[in-house]
């Protein structure tokens, strides 16, 4: 990034980075923080795994299990945030979504494609979150129907450059993207 004005420049080192994150398990953009709301209000965040990212449809991808809480909390409330911190470009990437939850023949391209030892991350019992009666008291069984791609459609990205001198900007999907420079 030579030009510390070039907006685009900063936008296209993000979804460098996003796309990095799911090539390469090392990187930092690789396991986001992925945040919901509870059906009581409560927010939630934990870290999920990026498994797709598409600058050109605006899209990024997490598989799940449909039986966890952040696929409650989108049933009740279809938004999620991303949240990404890159220490070597010291750049945070923050990003709001309107999320889809794909299952059944809508996410069979995507399950045949998980890695076998990776399916047992999809179907849990008892399901992720109940009361067990000590740490190891669960199965972790394969189950294709438990199967879950969340397909989050992004809805705004805000971009934080932390260097000598520290830029924030804020790009919109309403504003085909256009940034602008916030106060960091």
């Amino acid at each position: 990034m030579n030009d510390p004005n070039d907006l685009q420049a900063l936008l296209d080192e993000a979804w460098r980075q996003l796309t990095r994150g799911v090539a390469d398990s090392r990187s930092p953009a690789r396991y986001p923080t992925f945040a919901t709301v509870a059906p009581d209000g409560t927010p939630e965040a934990r870290t999920v795994a990026l498994r797709g990212a598409s600058r050109s449809q605006s899209v990024l991808e997490v598989h799940t299990d449909i039986s966890t809480s952040k696929v409650v909390a989108l049933q009740h409330n279809p938004k999620a945030a991303f949240h990404v911190w890159v220490p070597r470009a010291d750049l945070q990437i923050r990003m709001t979504a309107a999320v889809e939850i794909q299952t059944g023949s809508d996410a069979e391209q995507k399950w045949d494609r998980v890695p076998e030892g990776s399916r047992v991350s999809y179907g849990t019992r008892p399901t992720p979150g109940t009361a067990i009666s000590d740490a190891y008291a669960y199965e972790k069984p394969s189950d294709r129907e438990r199967f879950a791609v969340l397909r989050c459609n992004l809805l705004g990205i805000d971009l934080l450059h932390l260097g000598a001198h520290h830029r924030r900007a804020e790009f919109i999907f309403e504003n085909e993207w256009a940034g602008t420079w916030l106060a960091p």
